[in-house]
């Protein structure tokens, strides 16, 4: 069954006859566009694309089945009239929309309700193209960070870290970065997603580095923490090693069938047995595709089932006020035998002199 095949599939059950598709992303998924600015109405007999102007011949390229319309004023009332053209009587239309948009499609006279996750549950399962496509985003992100390592050192700053790696990931094919480059050194690593700053890197410094490439669209997500030698290391390569246990046993213990919920207790198990269960605040891990954080949710309050070809990263971490913070991320595939990690970055403890 093809995506959307999937998705005609699921409108039955849903209450509705057909589908808006406003999430850009999702309009990417479902048709091939990869513009900026497009519509999707799907039925189980149709399939309507609708664009402006700027977009016509890339959507007449790209969106390979489906019939395109040009609307260069008011969108709202035409995407009503194009659903009632096509029999529509309940219009299914993505959560994700804005207030202003949904009551736009309500004053045309269409009857709609709100959908919560339908194309986004159907792309936690990564097809043999996607697969081929995050893996290139793997590749391409290890290579940068390769490129970049011979040159941190202490006296670097993290800006200056970050500007390198940022650079090494364009000379590795990423057109774009899924996500601003996260640099924390010293005591700003005790801070998960702080921006990179001046500060220079010091001896005995953590230095958290979290970033990702690109390919075709497509994003990775890794993290290593890297340890400054020459200062004090008091206690440092024991909350690396804590963190560096609780994220290979978290990813031993993937398997088909495992609720999402038991992956994360199980790198939170560690930590807190270690006694740094205060320090560790954030999910163990999301699902990573055409958005770098995108289902499933490997988290305490995660709501999925592990399924064969899910990706997703492993990452727990901690982080202490005053001292610094470590994590350690991996990406893995979800496979009929087992875990495959996708990631093959060194995690063993290095001191760097």
């Amino acid at each position: 069954m093809n995506r959307l095949q999937a998705i005609t599939a699921a409108l039955p059950a849903k209450g509705v006859d057909g589908i808006l598709i406003s999430n850009i992303t999702n309009v990417r998924y479902l048709s091939g566009f990869t513009g900026s600015s497009g519509f999707l109405i799907i039925t189980p007999k149709e399939r309507y694309f609708i664009t402006d102007f700027r977009y016509q011949q890339q959507a007449e390229r790209e969106a390979e089945g489906f019939e395109i319309s040009i609307v260069n004023d008011e969108v709202s009332g035409f995407l009503v009239r194009k659903a009632q053209a096509a029999g529509i009587n309940v219009l299914g239309v993505e959560s994700s929309v804005t207030y202003a948009f949904y009551r736009g499609l309500l004053r045309k006279g269409v009857r709609l309700k709100a959908l919560t996750g339908l194309v986004e549950d159907i792309r936690k399962i990564k097809d043999p193209l996607e697969m081929r496509l995050i893996k290139r985003a793997i590749d391409r992100a290890q290579r940068a960070f390769l490129m970049t390592k011979p040159y941190i050192r202490a006296g670097m700053t993290e800006t200056g870290i970050s500007g390198l790696l940022g650079e090494n990931l364009k000379k590795a094919g990423c057109r774009t970065l899924p996500f601003d480059i996260i640099v924390a050194s010293g005591k700003n690593g005790a801070m998960p997603h702080v921006r990179p700053t001046g500060r220079k890197i010091r001896p005995g410094d953590l230095v958290i580095i979290d970033w990702g490439g690109e390919a075709d669209g497509y994003f990775s997500d890794m993290t290593r923490t890297l340890l400054m030698g020459g200062g004090n290391m008091s206690g440092k390569i024991d909350i690396y090693n804590t963190v560096l246990l609780a994220n290979m046993e978290a990813i031993k213990s993937v398997s088909e069938g495992v609720h999402a919920r038991a992956v994360d207790r199980t790198a939170r198990d560690i930590i807190k047995k270690a006694g740094y269960g205060d320090f560790f605040g954030h999910g163990t891990g999301h699902g990573v595709g055409l958005d770098v954080h995108e289902l499933p949710r490997i988290s305490r309050i995660g709501r999925e089932t592990i399924r064969r070809g899910m990706v997703f990263t492993v990452e727990p971490g901690i982080y202490i006020p005053g001292v610094g913070g470590v994590r350690i991320e991996d990406m893995v595939l979800a496979g009929a035998g087992g875990p495959s990690v996708l990631t093959s970055l060194s995690k063993t403890p290095e001191i760097i002199n």
